[in-house]
C-alpha cells in the first residue's frame, strides 16, 4: 500500500512541484455530502487526501475542526463509517493516497488488528495519529508498518536536533511539519523560517516534507510550496464547508462547489510554487 504514496510523491518530484495535501472531516456535515467532497478533491487538484476521523475530545484541533468533528458525530459518523467512506471513494479512484488522521482512542476501541485489516481493505495508505508519541510505537506504528501502512509523524518548531531522529525513526510516507506552535487554523508563519526548518528536517531523512497549519490561500500555498515537498490545507477547507451550511448545519448546493473552488485555487498556487521560486 505504501507504493501508492511513494509513487505519487515520485511523480510530483519529476514534475518539479510540491503536493497539495487536503484535509477534511469524514462525515461533515453528513455522510453523502462528505463523500461528495472527498470525490471532488482530486478533480479540483488535490494530490493526497487526509480523511479526518471524528473524535469527541480532540486536543490539537482549533475551533473549526472541533466544530466539524461535532457536526460529524451528531450526524452519526463512526470510525467504521469513515472506513466505508474510503471504500466508496476507492470505487472511482484507485490512485489518490488516503491518510486517516485523528486520535488513538477510537482506533483502540475498534481494536488495532481489526482496524489495520479493515484500513488496508478500504484502501488506506497512511495514518496520522497525533496523540501517539514515538515512545508508544509498539501500540500502532510498528503494527501498521508491518502491514504496509505508512505512519506519518508530526514535527514542530520545538522538535530539536536531539528529538528529531526519534520522531523520524519509524516515520514513512512523508513528514508533516507543523509550521507553528499551537492549534490548527492559526496565522501563517514566515515562509523564510519554514524554508530553514524544512532543510533542517531533510538533513535527517530522505522522506518528503509537507508543511501545514495556517495555509488558507493560493498565495500561502505558493509561498510554502517554494521550499516544501507538499502543502497541507485543513482548516480553510473545513471553514469553507461550515460557511456553506444552513443555520441548522445542513449541506447546501454551495457545500461541495465551494470546496471545489477553494481547492482549485490552492492547487493553482501549489502548481506555480516552483516556478515562482525560480524567478
Amino acid at each position: 500500500m505504501t507504493a501508492r504514496m511513494d509513487k505519487r510523491f515520485a511523480n510530483l518530484a519529476a514534475e518539479g512541484r510540491p503536493a497539495l495535501v487536503t484535509y477534511f472531516m469524514g462525515g461533515d456535515p453528513d455522510y453523502a455530502s462528505s463523500l461528495a467532497i472527498m470525490k471532488a478533491l482530486p478533480k479540483a487538484g488535490a494530490d493526497v487526501i487526509e480523511l479526518g476521523m471524528p473524535f469527541s475530545d480532540p486536543m490539537a484541533d482549533g475551533p473549526a475542526i472541533q466544530l466539524a468533528g461535532q457536526r460529524s458525530l451528531k450526524g452519526g459518523q463512526t470510525l467504521a463509517k469513515t472506513l466505508q467512506m474510503a471504500r466508496d471513494f476507492r470505487l472511482e479512484d484507485a490512485n489518490t493516497p488516503i491518510v486517516l488522521m485523528g486520535y488513538y482512542n477510537p482506533i483502540y476501541i475498534y481494536g488495532v488488528d481489526r482496524f489495520l485489516t479493515d484500513a488496508l481493505e478500504a484502501g488506506i495508505d497512511g495514518l496520522i495519529v497525533v496523540d501517539l508519541p514515538p515512545e508508544m510505537d509498539d501500540e500502532l506504528c510498528i503494527p501498521a508498518l508491518e502491514r504496509g501502512i505508512n505512519f506519518i509523524r508530526l514535527a514542530t518548531p520545538t522538535t530539536d536536533a536531539k528529538r528529531l531522529p526519534k520522531v523520524l525513526k519509524n516515520t514513512s510516507g512523508f513528514v508533516y511539519y507543523v509550521s507553528m506552535n499551537g492549534i490548527t487554523g492559526s496565522a501563517l508563519p514566515d515562509p523564510a523560517l519554514i524554508g530553514g526548518s524544512v532543510r533542517r528536517i531533510k538533513e535527517h531523512t530522505p522522506l518528503p516534507v509537507c508543511v501545514g497549519f495556517g495555509v488558507k490561500t493560493a498565495e500561502h500555498a505558493r509561498a510554502i510550496g517554494a521550499s516544501a515537498d507538499g502543502v497541507v490545507v485543513g482548516s480553510a477547507i473545513v471553514n469553507q464547508i461550515a460557511s456553506s451550511l444552513t443555520a441548522e448545519g445542513a449541506a447546501t448546493e454551495a457545500t461541495v462547489a465551494g470546496v471545489e473552488a477553494l481547492v482549485r485555487s490552492l492547487a493553482s498556487g501549489v502548481r506555480s510554487a516552483r516556478l515562482a521560486a525560480a524567478e
